[in-house]
Order: C-alpha cells, then structure tokens, then sequence
C-alpha cells in the first residue's frame, strides 16, 4: 500500500507520512528524521518498513512541511524549531501511531537519523511504556536512561566529524548505566548520513544495506514481525 500523509495532535498541528503493511496490520514503528526535515528519503523508509509488515510513521518534527537541502539551511531549521515544539511533535507522534487500527500492541519501534537519533533516545526515557527497541543512526545522545525499557541498535562512523566519539562514549555509558541491552555498530570509510541516498555526497550503498538488515533483524526480535519473511531472503 502506498503511505499517505496525515494530520495528528491537538488540533491537527502537526503532519506526518504514514505507511502500512498489505493486510494494515503490524508492529508499530515511528521514523524520526535528521534536521533536513521529513523529505522523500524517510518516507521511503516507512514504505520500506511497511513492505517488511510494520505499520511505520514519519512526523514532521518541524511542522509546515519545512525541508534543508543544504547544511546551512538544516542548521537554521535545527536553531528554529528545536526544544518543547519539536519534543511536543515527537510524542504526539508516538500517541499518534499507538492509537493507529491495526498497530499490535506489544511496543513500539523507533528508528532516529543523526537529530532523530536523539529524539529516539529521549522517547526511550519519556515514554518508557510505549518504546520497546530504538535505533539509532550517526547520532549519539544520551540523557538518563534509567526509567526506559527499550533495547538499543546503534550505528556509528568508524570517524565522524559530526559526532565525536566522547559522545558515543556518553552514550555506551548512559547505557550501560541503566542496564539497557545495546548494540553497536562502527562502520569503516563512511560519514555522516551515510545510509541517506538521497545525499550523494554522504551515501554508501554497501554500508547502508548492512545497517538495514541489522535493522531488521533488530526489529524483528524486539517487536516480533516480519523475522521469518527477512531471514528468507538474506538466508
């Protein structure tokens, strides 16, 4: 099924691309975006996910349907909307796809690029009940993980000039702290963005399939759908 866009929180403020599965019905999976903005990219994701049987939404933490295209546009966008607003669009989002018909109740997924990988994270600890696995791309945050419940899949650049490595050691550590299980991955001769085709500049078709499919074995495991479908065509 093709996705659509939709409106969702109080008084419909907020947008987001919503992808659903052949027969509607899955495993919940919410796809938070990098400071470019909900572009063709994370949707396609959601559609990618909803071929693998998750029902998966996008929200637009934003608000307006703004897009970057450029790092200077994305950091005028990140200094614009960041804080209550983009947290408020974040959990509105979560609440947005629970409520969903069709969605499984047995937890949600989440899945953050470099800015949503922090959402990601801090959804874990707003929303210990609901967040169930969360993983991260290139993006390291790490607030009090203590009260979450959710097991973590974490990819990294081997070196990235965004990210530096203190932060992903911030990170492992928070962690570890609260005793949450976590995986990471560190991928050679890439950088930032690397799993994001539609930046040429940054996009690493060999790196980004191998995170895919740890990404879904990872979702499969911690929410239950669509394992038995990925093992048989990765063997």
């Amino acid at each position: 099924m093709a996705g659509q866009m939709m409106r969702f929180g109080e008084g419909e403020k907020f947008s987001g691309y919503l992808a659903r599965p052949a027969d509607g019905v899955g495993p919940g999976v919410l796809v938070l975006h990098a400071w470019w903005g909900l572009n063709d990219f994370f949707k396609s994701v959601c559609d990618r996910l909803a071929a693998e049987g998750y029902v998966a939404f996008a929200p637009d933490l934003y608000g307006g349907g703004q897009l970057a295209t450029t790092v200077e546009e994305a950091e005028r966008l990140l200094q614009e909307n960041e804080g209550p607003a983009t947290q408020e669009a974040a959990v509105e989002a979560l609440r947005f796809l629970v409520r969903q018909e069709g969605v499984r109740p047995i937890g949600i997924g989440v899945i953050g690029f470099s800015m949503g990988a922090a959402w990601a994270a801090e959804l874990a600890r707003l929303r210990p009940g609901t967040v169930r696995g969360v993983v991260m791309h290139y993006g390291a945050w790490a607030p009090d993980l203590s009260k979450a419940n959710a097991a973590f899949l974490c990819h990294f650049c081997e070196v990235d000039e965004w990210e530096p490595q203190e932060n992903v050691d911030a990170l492992r550590k928070a962690l570890e702290d609260a005793g949450r299980p976590a995986t990471f991955h560190f991928y050679p001769g890439v950088g930032h963005w690397f799993m994001e085709s539609n930046r040429p500049d940054a996009y690493n078709g060999e790196a980004a399939e191998l995170a895919w499919g740890r990404t879904l074995a990872f979702l499969a495991e911690q929410l239950g759908r669509a394992a038995g479908a990925h093992r048989a065509r990765v063997g």
